[in-house]
């Protein structure tokens, strides 16, 4: 057991940071694919994997990521920061972490990580064995909300300092993982923090839409939930899993 820092070059030759913990395969259980946020890294991670690898019974095999033009993976220029280009990330991480076996994946995110989850879900529905949805949102059907929250990206990336043209990974400018939401067959936990009101309308929907098996709301907790308060989040988790079986 341990932590296993590797490279891996996806479809368009970029290089992404990859950390893998635990043993894979040691449990049975799916490896869970962790993706961060927005203006994240695969670092935010480490309390929540520290929880689910420290296990008595050995914990689960927990692989995170850097999106490209974030942490350590690379940044390329404008332009190539589309959902495709992230999607197709993502996709060659999973299927890392499953190994020559295949086999599904638990697909887990935060914020943007998870609605890229529910897109690699809507796409590739054979290869995810459940959804863990922290602090995420499904996207905007209406035009003016797409744009409203588009505008708010561009505000934060001057201020922040984000690579140049990496702020289109968190844009919106269709309805497609809204749209198809209820072909979303696989199993849900949803985690949100009760101050976190932004997200609040988005897990009644899922829990409408999606097969939510359990949502927790942590009390005093905001966005990121899984940083601060791990424990909680954590015991969610193990609770879902189990139920898998």
């Amino acid at each position: 057991m341990g932590t296993e820092a590797l490279r891996i070059t996806t479809a368009d030759g970029i290089s992404v940071a990859v950390d893998s913990s635990g043993d894979a395969g040691a449990t049975g259980w799916p490896p869970i694919v962790a993706t961060h946020g927005w203006a994240n890294d695969r670092s935010v991670w480490a309390p929540l994997v520290g929880e689910l690898v420290g296990e008595p019974t050995g914990g689960y095999q927990v692989v995170t990521w850097d999106l490209r033009g974030h942490g350590d993976s690379d940044a390329p220029p404008p332009g190539a920061y589309s959902r495709t280009h992230v999607l197709a990330d993502l996709a060659a991480v999973r299927d890392h972490a499953v190994g020559s076996g295949g086999g599904p994946a638990i697909l887990m995110g935060h914020s943007l990580g998870g609605f890229l989850c529910l897109a690699h879900a809507v796409d590739h529905p054979d290869e995810v064995a459940g959804l863990v949805l922290v602090a995420t949102g499904p996207g905007f059907r209406k035009a003016e909300a797409r744009e409203q929250w588009n505008e708010s990206v561009r505000e934060s990336a001057v201020k922040i300092g984000v690579p140049p043209g990496s702020e289109e990974i968190s844009m919106h400018h269709d309805s497609y993982v809204i749209d198809h939401l209820a072909e979303i067959q696989v199993p849900v936990l949803v985690l949100l923090g009760e101050r976190d009101k932004r997200f609040a309308a988005s897990a009644s929907l899922f829990e409408r839409d999606l097969d939510v098996r359990e949502s927790v709301v942590v009390p005093d907790q905001g966005h990121m939930v899984h940083v601060k308060a791990p424990s909680e989040c954590a015991s969610a988790v193990r609770r879902f899993i189990a139920g898998l079986a």
